[in-house]
């Protein structure tokens, strides 16, 4: 395209300025031959004027005009001849004088008919030396007469023609200079398209990071700047993207991981009670781990279940009050506290309204609270309360257990991801809890947060927004 644009420009200008030169030139040439025309008048009249005179003189001596015309003319002639001009008189129709340069031959119409009328024409001869003629008729009683003049022109068309080669000598340096501007004038304009094709091309072989420099604030820097903008808008998704796919195979992986655990128990007990001789208790224990095993599986099945319905966006929204909430939840959750002997306080005093669905909002809230549980020693205290803040209703679930280590926070809401690994496979979890806790905050535009301090516990906290048209109405 440079290319293209650069040819086109340079054959514009080379027209533009031949064009331009040679108007200048048909000026300059019409200037001189002016001038020249102007000249030779003024020589002729002087000349005719002069002549008519002597032929008076003479005439007034007796002697004959005709007779003498040569001896008149001689002295006009030598002062011609070193001008390069001539001089022929007329009379009647025919030539009774003629400088030894003048060839009348060549033009029969000559001497023209005036039809004895003063007047002077004046005509050029484009012959292998260019001339420009003048001729007049006499005043009467001298009508018979006429004067002839011929200049000759090669001096202006030299001056002429050596301006001219002079001005298009000058035109070729100018397109010259021209070429080497243009050129890198179109190098300069062309440059952050260079740029944005070589960027595209990097960006297409898998460098996203590239970008192009951004100057000035014309049109080409706009197209940079968007192209930039568009650059990181890739970069980003693709990283998005390669996020997306780490996760889906870190799930994979663990998936796989949950799998293959149970089920190589499943088999191992199947194939030990198949074939040894065993007795009914040791039977016994074995189809009870087996079943064990099962209910672990189906539990994680239910789980993965619940993500893929989540997945579909759709929630049953209703008013609901973090009281009645907290009263439901503690029906639920109480016996399993007490199993582990942990005291669980539910703070009722505020009682907000949250809108959203009421089931879902149900296994959030049971799931902090049975890993709060989980994370909790015997005797421990686990708090839960919900409370306003400018950007809407929290609901936090506190607890004084192990807690956690920062990197193991940032992995939290991974799936399959547990912090005791072992601890967590034995009371059958399976670490879908959380996942399918942030997927259900994501459905009612809240968020799931985390504060944890290794050996200090934990705490959890629900955010949900005021916008009625999200999650929260009022208090």
């Amino acid at each position: 395209m440079k290319k293209r644009t650069f040819f086109v420009m340079l054959i514009l200008f080379l027209i533009l300025l031949n064009s331009m030169l040679l108007i200048v030139s048909v000026i300059i040439l019409n200037d001189k031959l002016s001038t020249a025309r102007d000249k030779y008048l003024a020589e002729h009249y002087v000349i005719a004027a002069s002549l008519i005179g002597d032929m008076q003189a003479l005439e007034q001596r007796g002697n004959h005009v005709e007779e003498c015309m040569d001896q008149l003319m001689s002295a006009y002639s030598r002062y011609l001849q070193g001008k390069g001009s001539s001089l022929a008189v007329s009379f009647s129709g025919r030539w009774i004088y003629k400088s030894s340069s003048f060839m009348p031959e060549e033009n029969k119409d000559f001497p023209p008919d005036t039809d004895y009328m003063q007047e002077r024409i004046v005509f050029m001869k484009n012959e292998t030396v260019p001339m420009l003629c003048v001729y007049g008729s006499f005043p009467a009683p001298w009508q018979d007469y006429g004067l002839m003049y011929v200049g000759n022109l090669e001096e202006a068309v030299s001056s002429w023609r050596h301006t001219k080669n002079i001005l298009f000598a000058l035109g070729t340096v100018m397109m010259l200079v021209m070429a080497f501007f243009l050129f890198h004038f179109l190098n300069i304009i062309f440059r952050p398209l260079r740029q944005i094709s070589s960027a595209s091309t990097k960006i297409a072989k898998g460098n996203y990071e590239s970008r192009i420099l951004v100057q000035g604030k014309d049109e080409i820097a706009k197209v940079a700047h968007n192209f930039n903008l568009m650059a990181g808008q890739v970069e980003t998704q693709i990283q998005h993207l390669q996020e997306i796919a780490e996760q889906k195979q870190q799930f994979i992986d663990n998936f796989s991981h949950e799998l293959r655990i149970p089920l190589t128990a499943i088999y191992g007990y199947a194939e030990y009670i198949q074939r040894t001789h065993i007795s009914e208790e040791e039977r016994y224990e074995c189809t009870q781990f087996i079943m064990s095993e099962c209910t672990r599986l189906q539990n994680m099945a239910y789980q993965l279940l619940n993500i893929a319905l989540l997945r579909g966006d759709k929630l049953e929204e209703e008013d609901c009050m973090a009281a009645e909430l907290f009263e439901l939840s503690e029906k639920v959750m109480h016996v399993k506290a007490a199993e582990k002997k942990i005291h669980l306080f539910y703070d009722k005093s505020q009682n907000l309204l949250i809108r959203g669905d009421r089931e879902q909002l149900l296994i959030v809230l049971n799931n902090l609270i049975d890993n709060a549980i989980k994370a909790s020693l015997p005797e421990g205290e686990i708090c839960v309360s919900a409370y306003l803040k400018e950007a809407g209703v929290v609901v936090e679930v506190e607890d004084h257990g192990i807690g956690m280590e920062p990197d193991q926070i940032s992995h939290i809401k991974e799936a399959f991801y547990r912090v005791d690994k072992a601890r967590s496979r034995a009371a059958g979890g399976a670490g879908l809890g959380l996942s399918i806790c942030e997927k259900i905050m994501q459905l009612h535009h809240g968020e799931l947060t985390f504060v944890s301090e290794h050996g200090k516990g934990t705490t959890v906290r629900l955010h949900f927004p005021k916008d009625k048209k999200e999650s929260f109405t009022g208090s």
